[in-house]
């Protein structure tokens, strides 16, 4: 809509707002009406006008097999649409068109903005299954008689009232009718059931909706008042009634076709299982972080208990071991400590790699610089807890045996990540040092190195990915990891 409209049109970008605003808020009169909308909007130079939005009723069948949106029709082709721009006034054919062997009534309803006319609403009905309207649909029809003066006079939709239309209640959902003291004149079947699943034993017609629904809420003091007037339609609002483990949703309108209210739409929707699920969800990701949460506090004893041990070792090799075994269980510690603060089983890597660089740089036998560039984005956990440990070992291997007690030296951890959207997602890391290199006849698919042989597991077995260490220039190691991950979103 945005485009057709900049490109078509005179009008602004606040007039453009409204428009918004009116077509968030449409599927309620098509609803209502039975019928299809098009919004039509006169062009730049005044001689066509450009169709920029539709929707179709889910209550009823459609007028327009075909998706209106984009066309162009010349002033004076369809006469209603002049007449309802150029007198301001919702505009009646007297007979149907055919189309199709479909016969289709045609109304015209302009839409105002602050005294403006900014474009004009076809609504088309399609005629072909009319029969004797039920209570049900007279209320409808009544309902968007009401909202279309609405919309002619400029009071429609309410400014500040941008609706969610997935999240808001529908008129299909349950409809009550109040009239301008708030008593109910007309409740759908599914608003009644709603009401009886809150709580209510008698029907609903002919009760003070905002005293009844305030009755069935959980008694809250003074904000049973906030509660009677909401119920009661006096303004347009939208809140969640829970009460005898049931939960709906509310939204009102209130009706001034002509200036004046004079009654009151209430859309409302049984939300109590959406709500019963949602509570679940929550419970359960906050096992989940609690779980993440106690395994971290459990590796960090575990890395307590490694580090006292080696305190007590005479040898210094067993020593060297258990240290290195205390850093690899923190490296883990590291990814469950940010799992347990997360939504979801994902997590920013980059946190994790800084920490594990700083961790590892304690080690450093001399003053060797480590620092990242590049970015490793968010991983899943079943990614980012075994590329932890591998980064763990290849920072531990590089600070360990390419520099000498005393030295001083460079640590580089770039990261680079490709793929977007449903192309295939790879992270190419790159570890460079400028040590002293590797030895000569030296195989990085053949070493001993229990360090090695844990990076080789994890990025060729667990990660599904190719490791190799080369031979940097002018001196010094390159450690390339090539792993493949989710794409970006």
């Amino acid at each position: 809509m945005n485009d057709l409209v900049r490109q078509h049109t005179a009008l602004s970008e606040t007039d453009l707002e409204w428009l918004h605003l009116l077509v968030s808020e449409w599927q309620l009169l098509s609803d209502l009406s039975f019928a299809d909308l098009v919004l039509w909007v006169p062009t730049l130079d005044g001689t066509r006008y450009v169709s920029v939005a539709q929707m179709r009723p889910n209550t009823g069948p459609t007028s327009y097999q075909d998706d209106m949106v984009g066309h162009l029709v010349p002033r004076g082709r369809r006469p209603l649409l002049d007449a309802a721009l150029d007198e301001g006034r919702i505009v009646r054919e007297g007979d149907p068109e055919w189309r199709e062997e479909v016969p289709v009534r045609v109304e015209s309803i302009p839409v105002r903005r602050e005294g403006r006319v900014l474009g004009v609403i076809a609504r088309n009905t399609n005629l072909l299954t009319v029969r004797t309207p039920s209570r049900l649909e007279l209320t409808y029809l009544q309902s968007a008689s009401d909202l279309a003066q609405m919309i002619a006079a400029g009071t429609f939709p309410y400014p500040g009232q941008q609706v969610d239309m997935d999240a808001s209640p529908r008129a299909g959902d349950g409809l009550i009718r109040l009239d301008a003291d708030g008593v109910v004149t007309y409740a759908s079947p599914n608003a009644l059931s709603a009401y009886h699943r809150l709580g209510l034993a008698a029907d609903l017609v002919g009760q003070h909706l905002g005293t009844t629904t305030a009755e069935l809420a959980p008694s809250r003091g003074p904000v049973d008042e906030a509660i009677v007037k909401l119920a009661s339609g006096w303004a347009p609002r939208e809140t969640e009634i829970e009460g005898n483990s049931g939960v709906i949703q509310l939204r009102a309108i209130p009706l001034k076709p002509k200036g004046t209210r004079i009654g009151s739409l209430v859309l409302c929707r049984d939300v109590t299982e959406l709500r019963r699920r949602e509570r679940e969800l929550i419970t359960k990701d906050a096992t989940i972080r609690e779980i993440h949460h106690r395994v971290k506090n459990n590796l960090q004893t575990v890395a307590a208990l490694l580090r006292l041990q080696a305190r007590r070792m005479d040898s210094e090799g067993g020593r060297e071991a258990l240290n290195e075994a205390v850093r690899r269980v923190g490296s883990i510690a590291i990814v469950h400590e940010t799992l347990s603060q997360n939504l979801d089983e994902r997590v920013e890597f980059d946190e994790i790699a800084d920490r594990v660089i700083a961790m590892v740089a304690e080690i450093s036998p001399g003053k060797v610089e480590c620092r990242r560039t590049g970015r490793f984005g968010i991983l899943d956990a079943e990614v980012a807890t075994p590329l932890s440990m591998v980064l763990t070992e290849i920072l531990q291997n590089a600070l360990e045996h390419a520099f000498t007690q005393g030295e001083g030296g460079r640590v580089e951890v770039s990261a680079t990540r490709t793929g977007t959207g449903r192309t295939d997602g790879r992270l190419l890391i790159t570890v460079l040092d400028d040590g002293s290199g590797l030895p000569e006849g030296f195989d990085p698919q053949r070493a001993g190195n229990l360090g090695l042989q844990i990076v080789r597991t994890l990025v060729e077995g667990e990660l599904g990915g190719a490791f190799d260490m080369l031979r940097a220039e002018p001196r010094g190691t390159k450690v390339v990891l090539d792993v493949p991950v989710s794409p970006q979103k």
